[in-house]
């Protein structure tokens, strides 16, 4: 019994479509590669802009929570964005511009400002986020320069939910994260996700309270955060392989 040969022409359309795919599904993983932290960023951006929204309609739980999630991103993108070594100068101003909006805006809307002193204090918080971002570069490896604002946002968000919605509180509050943002002093990077074991599990402990436990909790889990980093930045957020 003859056999008949499939013709050369089908191996090579074959050949040439296998191909075509797995080089399709590198382009698509090469790109998902450049872009996993500027997805992270763009979400750190829309939970900004929603905690914006929320703050004008006065549903200043749901922005704060908003905002705690914010934190987390934001901590994340950088350290993704160095294990992928995708870093970019677009993806630095995208970053920027993400914790201008939540950090900066977002957070200033907490202070809830009613008249001209108010108004002030909030356009000086702004101010003291955009100045942080843009000049204070401080030229020596991983180290900043002024208290890094996602940890100020983090603050005061923990104690607007923790008193209660206290105004006159966040504001002082408020106002000594200001000293803090616009000091030269030296903060050490302090790459959660690209240091000891402890400090992973503590940012994967601030996740599940973010997510899925009651606010008080989350709150008090941040608030103890930021302000050991805030007070004691060296001596244990310091980073360390």
């Amino acid at each position: 019994m003859w056999m008949v040969s499939p013709p050369a022409g089908v191996f090579q359309r074959t050949k040439k479509l296998f191909l075509s795919e797995r080089a399709g599904r590198g382009r698509t993983l090469e790109f998902i590669r450049k872009n996993a932290a500027n997805g992270l960023s763009v979400a750190n951006l829309v939970a900004g802009l929603s905690s914006v929204l929320c703050s004008l309609n006065r549903q200043y739980h749901h922005s704060c929570w908003l905002l705690l999630v914010g934190f987390l991103l934001d901590l994340a993108d950088g350290a993704v964005a160095r294990r992928l070594d995708a870093c970019s100068a677009l993806g630095a101003k995208l970053d920027d511009f993400a914790d201008f909006t939540t950090f900066g805006l977002a957070t200033a809307l907490l202070l809830q400002p009613q008249g001209a002193l108010e108004g002030l204090l909030a356009i000086a918080y702004v101010m003291a986020v955009f100045a942080r971002l843009c000049f204070f570069s401080s030229g020596i490896p991983f180290t900043y320069r002024g208290l890094p604002c996602p940890y100020a946002s983090s603050l005061l968000v923990s104690t607007f939910l923790l008193t209660a919605g206290n105004v006159t509180l966040l504001r002082v509050a408020a106002i000594v994260m200001i000293l803090f943002m616009v000091d030269r002093g030296v903060y050490p990077h302090d790459k959660v996700l690209e240091s000891q074991l402890w400090k992973k599990v503590f940012y994967a402990g601030g996740v599940v309270a973010v997510l899925f436990l009651p606010a008080t909790v989350a709150s008090a889990y941040c608030l103890a955060w930021s302000t050991s980093y805030i007070i004691f930045p060296f001596a244990i957020w310091s980073c360390t392989a």
